[in-house]
């Protein structure tokens, strides 16, 4: 998946579109939920050396919230990263060279999606005396 088929999906998805914040890397994006205002990915372009990997080609990434308890195994395969720029705990980086296959990104995307809806609140149950 690239940067402009992971916006085509999420717009048809979620009625998502990219938010450009940052003037000194216009081609940096987020993709924010509309019901928390929370942001649930982010779409940059990074030099390779900033992952560990050698050189300093320009490369597409994927930033996307994940539950911690995946991101171990994830981190084990190839394509997946430590958050760049974001907490290593709850975030992981997937590089958008076609290592990691859409299907499975689209399914991480859903699952950062649902971990930044908001909270459900409980209701409060009335005690009679």
């Amino acid at each position: 998946m690239d940067r402009k088929s992971i916006f085509a999906w999420v717009k048809q998805s979620y009625g998502t579109a990219p938010e450009y914040l940052w003037q000194d890397t216009p081609w940096n994006a987020v993709l924010r939920n509309s019901e928390s205002n929370k942001w649930y990915a982010i779409v940059m372009k990074i030099e390779e050396s900033r992952l560990g990997i050698p050189g300093n080609q320009l490369i597409d990434i994927l930033d996307i919230k994940c539950d911690p308890n995946l991101i171990g195994a994830l981190r084990q395969r190839p394509g997946f990263f430590p958050g760049y720029h974001m907490n290593k705990n709850s975030w992981i980086t997937i590089l958008l060279d076609g290592t990691v296959q859409e299907e499975e990104i689209k399914n991480l995307i859903d699952l950062s999606y649902q971990l930044t809806q908001p909270k459900k609140k409980a209701k409060k149950v009335e005690i009679r005396k």
